[in-house]
């Protein structure tokens, strides 16, 4: 596997020594509202180098750990179910290398692709979810492959009890009474986290961790394709992320930044310093192993 040419700050470490891989996945297609998020891991890539690698809020340094980036997928913007079908085979890849695989989204869709790996490798995975969408709809305008539906699909594979909902503040009615039944959904805020993670850790249960931008405040976050009033300050999201970094954590992903919707560029900032943290987080956590 070969070094992006452009490479997130800090993350150009060999792959053979790498503990966490980034990869991203340019897909955009099933968008229901602004279109843009295609262009996200580039973005952040690109104004990565805005930020330092240093972070005062762990009192840790990015260099000091082995993060391999190996770029964006060329993906089929014409098809959902082949699009999946490469970023489940690039997870795939980094997993049987023994290694952590970190996708940059890209629309939220793109999620399944990478759980459907790590549900094959552990059966057990719980997943913890941070987002302003349920994304619990049985279908899109007919589509079941759609960022709308992204969480329900993965309840297909993994089924009731082990998907862990934060900040959700959108939705039809059907989702919300679908969640009721078969997900633990803590809406508007990360109210129970805690608790969800200590239980999550003393188990021992493999997690993935996905992280859909827009769980956080419009006001400081708007460039993503469906902006939801109320959410998280970025204080509140690295707290979170840090409490969820302390589960035994296998894949994770951030999505849904389109940066071309903020033209003042904060939101791909911001976008930036989360995988950064989410970074040191994780690395921190795999250095204890």
């Amino acid at each position: 596997m070969k070094q992006n040419v452009e490479t997130f700050i800090g993350c150009d470490a060999p792959f053979e020594e790498a503990k966490i891989v980034l990869f991203g996945a340019p897909f955009d297609s099933t968008t229901s509202f602004r279109p843009g998020a295609r262009f996200g891991s580039a973005a952040m890539r690109h104004e990565s180098f805005g930020i330092e690698t240093w972070s005062p809020y762990q009192q840790k340094e990015l260099t000091d750990y082995a993060v391999f980036d190996s770029g964006d997928l060329e993906l089929c913007f014409g098809s959902a179910k082949m699009a999946l079908a490469d970023i489940e085979a690039r997870a795939k890849e980094i997993l049987d290398a023994g290694k952590l695989p970190l996708l940059l989204g890209g629309e939220h869709l793109v999620t399944l692709g990478s759980v459907r790996a790590v549900a094959a490798k552990y059966p057990n995975l719980h997943i913890v979810h941070f987002d302003a969408h349920a994304d619990l709809r049985d279908n899109y305008l007919g589509a079941q492959l759609s960022h709308a539906c992204v969480i329900r699909r993965c309840h297909d594979i993994l089924g009731d009890g082990r998907i862990h909902q934060f900040c959700i503040r959108s939705g039809d009615r059907s989702e919300f009474a679908f969640a009721k039944s078969h997900t633990e959904m803590h809406p508007f805020s990360f109210d129970g986290l805690q608790d969800c993670c200590e239980k999550l850790a003393a188990a021992k249960v493999p997690v993935y961790f996905t992280i859909d931008l827009d769980c956080l405040d419009p006001s400081c976050f708007p460039g993503t394709g469906t902006p939801e009033a109320g959410g998280v300050s970025f204080p509140q999201l690295l707290e979170a992320i840090l409490t969820v970094a302390k589960t035994n954590v296998v894949a994770a992903d951030v999505n849904e930044l389109a940066p071309m919707l903020d033209p003042s560029g904060v939101s791909t900032a911001m976008a930036c310093k989360v995988l950064r943290e989410l970074l040191l987080a994780l690395e921190n956590e795999k250095m204890k192993e």
